[in-house]
């Protein structure tokens, strides 16, 4: 009776195991991997005093799944001409400052691409057996009619419009389908931000709550604490919006990750160079 008994305890421990192992749990870090020096700081919060300037950090977020995922939320630049117009400091391509976190390029599955822009876009193709995710307007957008005017594609580079191009004909890229989507288990897109055409930002469950990677969808913590719109965006009051609806979304305030503020290396768990542990 007892052999039976606890067997069948082991089953349900298995049952509940294989339930919960799908959907898994991140462990999530903040990864540096350049520093831009003296950014304007009114070109990151509206309204910020034009003589204020911040060194900023360039970074992608990593999320090690327990059920084995390996996700990156944005993938950074590398290119040449990107080092040579914007002269970063302490630059490392994205895959070595991934790898400095414990992961190799190779070992990513998933890239989260929040918007097209080239500091965030450029390394998509620095890791060659991982699935890129793009909400499917942006991409739709930015590989067409952005392109039938030169007032409308800021930010956006040809190369890596072709490089994504490239990606989806080796049948890498998957589309997010707009809001409130889960194309990964345990992590989910929201649209809404409008920084631009349809930029997206994260939500990462963790052990202990969700985690919100806002990307450039807010820029820095005064973005949040000043509850001012991004200084670059489509549409300031949805940009409030989102920020608003992030907080609902975060299980506690701090667990809300801008995309550019040097403070995250400074809140957060240090467990490398230029690695931190957010939860």
């Amino acid at each position: 009776m007892r052999t039976i008994f606890g067997a069948l305890i082991g089953a349900a421990a298995v049952l509940s195991l294989s339930a919960d192992q799908p959907a898994g749990r991140y462990e999530v870090y903040a990864v540096r991997f350049a520093v831009v020096p003296a950014f304007p700081v009114s070109g990151l919060v509206a309204g910020a005093d034009r003589s204020r300037a911040l060194d900023i950090p360039c970074m992608v977020w990593l999320l090690k799944g327990t059920n084995g995922r390996r996700v990156l939320v944005d993938a950074g630049f590398y290119r040449q001409k990107f080092l040579d117009r914007w002269k970063p400091r302490d630059f490392r391509s994205p895959a070595d400052a991934v790898a400095a976190a414990g992961v190799k390029a190779d070992e990513i599955t998933d890239v989260i691409i929040s918007h097209a822009h080239w500091d965030h876009v450029d390394g998509a193709d620095l890791f060659p057996k991982a699935t890129v995710w793009i909400q499917r307007e942006e991409y739709a957008y930015y590989t067409g009619d952005a392109w039938q005017s030169p007032t409308t594609h800021g930010g956006v580079d040809e190369e890596d419009m072709a490089a994504l191009l490239k990606i989806n004909t080796q049948g890498r890229l998957k589309f997010v389908n707009g809001d409130d989507q889960e194309p990964i288990p345990g992590v989910r897109c929201y649209t809404g931000g409008k920084h631009t055409w349809a930029s997206q930002y994260v939500g990462a469950r963790a052990a202990d709550g969700t985690v919100v990677l806002a990307s450039d969808n807010v820029y820095l913590y005064e973005n949040l604490e000043k509850h001012a719109p991004i200084a670059q965006t489509l549409d300031a009051a949805s940009n409030v919006k989102a920020q608003d609806r992030m907080r609902t979304l975060a299980s506690a305030p701090e667990l809300i990750v801008p995309g550019h503020d040097p403070a995250v290396f400074e809140r957060y768990t240090r467990v490398g160079d230029g690695v931190v542990r957010v939860r």
